[in-house]
């Protein structure tokens, strides 16, 4: 008997916990998000497309600024260079799709998935590094003045090379370890030793130095304008006096942080650009944003509503 009424009463004890659960649940679900969804209630959008340039030589994927104004476009096996007025002055054919560029002085560095292909800033193909690792996905490159390093999506690390392509250091190996759920990793090298580098897995934007110390982080999960949303954000980023400007895939959206990670603008938040494909960004001066966009394979140019340019 009491056997029977120990079991009666271990029923009794679950069926009140999880009654517990179900209504904490309903309650949950009937107070409001603590973000809004995306366009309702945020911050009006700053800057606005000023040109839209097709691209139809491939699908779109990069773009980099070199110090002349040139802007460098890559995509399905090519590169492409164009004036300042955005007139065409070269193209070089590439033996693999481009993920990444960068310029630093007159070289052009373009990442494929497995290696890195150097090109003058005339045009001239020079040669090619890697590859460095089997099953390789490069999807970032970056110069200073010292190193050129470039993101590993397949690995999750990332290479700091000296200029002549020699592996220097290799960053993500120890506890403090890349969380990269899809291809999408970005870096950028500054000329002080250290490199930024965007933990897409952790949705936040971490500093390291080139020996591979991480230093200091920020970023958090979530739709609100100075948070990152969904998975694998910020996709993209890029670095401008005072800050940096990320672009997010999910809520495709490319805004402008200060450099220790807090909102400032929205460059675009409410368009029509296809959710899971982010832009790239570059830009020169943080006066004039470059996006190339693999949706339509357009390079849009991005100035502040209230600039005359």
């Amino acid at each position: 008997m009491n056997k029977k009424i120990a079991a009666l009463f271990s029923v009794v004890i679950i069926i009140a916990f999880m009654g517990y659960i179900l209504i904490d649940s309903l309650k949950s679900g009937s107070e409001p998000a603590e973000t809004p969804l995306p366009g309702e209630g945020m911050p009006e959008d700053m800057w606005q497309p000023a040109k839209e340039i097709k691209i139809d030589d491939g699908r779109l994927s990069s773009v980099a600024c070199g110090s002349d104004a040139s802007v460098y476009l890559g995509g399905d096996s090519f590169i492409i260079c164009l004036n300042p007025d955005f007139t065409r002055k070269w193209k070089l054919l590439t033996g693999s799709p481009v993920t990444a560029l960068a310029v630093s002085g007159d070289t052009v560095y373009a990442a494929s998935e497995e290696i890195i292909t150097l090109a003058g800033t005339d045009g001239r193909l020079l040669t090619e590094w890697g590859p460095y690792e089997t099953n390789s996905i490069i999807t970032s490159v970056s110069c200073s003045r010292k190193y050129v390093g470039f993101a590993d999506a397949g690995s999750k690390r990332i290479f700091i090379l000296d200029k002549t392509g020699a592996v220097h250091s290799m960053v993500g190996q120890g506890e403090d370890n890349f969380i990269i759920p899809s291809p999408y990793f970005d870096m950028a090298l500054t000329d002080d030793q250290t490199f930024l580098a965007a933990n897409t897995g952790m949705r936040r934007i971490e500093t390291w130095s080139t020996e591979g110390k991480l230093l200091s982080y920020f970023g958090e999960p979530g739709s609100a304008p100075g948070a990152f949303c969904g998975c694998c954000n910020p996709a993209h980023f890029t670095l401008i006096p005072g800050g940096l400007v990320t672009a997010e895939k999910g809520i495709n959206r490319i805004k402008i942080l200060s450099s220790d990670g807090s909102f400032n603008e929205f460059v675009t938040s409410r368009n029509k650009f296809t959710a899971s494909l982010p832009l790239d960004i570059a830009t020169l001066d943080g006066k004039t944003l470059f996006a190339a966009n693999p949706g339509d394979s357009k390079l849009y140019i991005f100035i502040r509503k209230n600039d005359t340019k």
